[in-house]
């Protein structure tokens, strides 16, 4: 299983919808896909079955920088939570 990221746009944001499993090894190219500025940005997780470690504190990162994570499964909200504690 490999991760999928569709663009799409709504209203001013560019909206990614990824799904699949996140890993490690796709944080550079969602990197270079979003840019520096990370407010316009909506990341839609409804369909990501699968993340690790590195994928998790990626998210992370992009929350605390102000990207919005939209429909993000209950598991990674929890672990996203939990590297921030």
């Amino acid at each position: 299983m490999t991760l999928r990221i569709e663009r799409s746009t709504r209203q001013r944001f560019t909206v990614f919808t990824l799904s699949g499993r996140m890993e490690a090894a796709q944080v550079p190219e969602l990197k270079e896909l979003f840019g520096c500025d990370y407010r316009d940005i909506i990341l839609d997780l409804r369909d990501v079955r699968l993340a690790d470690r590195d994928a998790v504190r990626f998210l992370r990162g992009c929350e605390a920088n102000g990207m919005k994570l939209e429909n993000c499964p209950a598991y990674v909200r929890e672990w996203i939570d939990t590297e921030t504690n």
